[in-house]
């Protein structure tokens, strides 16, 4: 569905870009063609700049405080914009409408398999880099695409229950190591609740919403509601479904994760809520939501978490 639909937005900002290159030529009367493509096409990568803007001028709004040591100056702030626009624009041209995939297995596979889930309004493609990064260290991996969109989370959980089973299946293992970008951590915390850790080794989330987020009440859909964090950062409650879930836990689940956040997250904020109580919980600098996925650091910490596991299993 998501590759479907980005394919679609492709071809409207195409057909946007071809419309105003006819009317700087037949109506404005720019004479040069190039000056014409230049424009029409350098509005429509406006308008995606601006997109990416408001989104880190939401985050502001609502943010948590950022520690003294994890500030950054305006050029670290330039960078941090120009990777997450990077991020965004490859995952919605490239990797989300045509680089999807179920699983990936290296004939030489070390360690425990990996599960790969996505958050909102994306799909498996989402994970091509990072995906790219698990098959160079020889580490065997699966994704899938949660759907229905817009549906509520608890409606994901048989979508990771049968992708678990299936990969302890095909590659011979009892455990397996998820890692999660967004919502698709909260849908590893709904399959834990109702299915257990038995086959959970690890659960590394990066960027979940573990406490909610103000911006998801600007989107669409049950799972935004269930994500939403309302009030002040230091006054406000999460959604009622967060609540619930939070009640349902103990320490055995929670001690499985590994929550991997930015406090320069522009999606979640306040950024703190990454942070999940009883669980181990890394902060970084300077990465957007979207490229939380494509970052080398994060490359880097995700495959010492999975390596870590799988010396403890051998």
């Amino acid at each position: 569905m998501i590759a479907r639909i980005t394919r679609i937005l492709i071809f409207l900002q195409l057909a946007t870009a071809a419309g105003l290159f006819i009317l700087a030529v037949k109506v404005w009367h720019i004479d040069s063609v190039w000056l014409a493509l230049i424009l029409s096409i350098g509005a429509v990568f406006l308008f995606r700049i601006l997109i990416t803007a408001n989104s880190f001028f939401l985050a502001r709004h609502y943010a948590s405080e950022t520690p003294a040591n994890h500030r950054i100056g305006w050029r670290q702030a330039w960078r941090l914009f120009i990777e997450e626009f990077k991020a965004t624009m490859l995952a919605t041209w490239w990797t989300m409408p045509f680089r999807s995939f179920a699983k990936r297995t290296s004939k030489n596979s070390i360690g425990l398999p990996v599960l790969l889930i996505h958050g909102w309004g994306c799909n498996s493609g989402y994970w091509h880099p990072l995906s790219k990064m698990l098959m160079q260290a020889n580490i065997s991996h699966h994704a899938i695409d949660l759907e229905p969109v817009l549906g509520d989370i608890d409606c994901y959980v048989p979508i990771v229950q049968r992708a678990v089973e299936t990969l302890c299946r095909e590659t011979g293992h009892d455990k397996i190591i998820i890692v999660a970008h967004s919502m698709g951590g909260l849908a590893t915390r709904a399959y834990l609740r109702d299915h257990g850790g038995a086959c959970i080794a690890r659960a590394i989330t990066l960027g979940t919403p573990h406490r909610g987020t103000s911006l998801a009440n600007f989107g669409i859909g049950a799972n935004c509601l269930q994500m939403g964090w309302t009030g002040s950062a230091k006054h406000g409650r999460p959604s009622e479904w967060l609540i619930q879930l939070e009640k349902t836990e103990d320490q055995a689940a929670r001690a499985l994760f590994v929550s991997l956040y930015s406090h320069h997250d522009n999606i979640i904020a306040q950024q703190t809520s990454a942070c999940l109580a009883g669980a181990s919980n890394v902060a970084f600098s300077g990465i957007g939501h979207v490229a939380l996925a494509l970052h080398p650091l994060i490359h880097a910490r995700v495959l010492e978490e999975i390596r870590s596991v799988g010396i403890a299993q051998s």
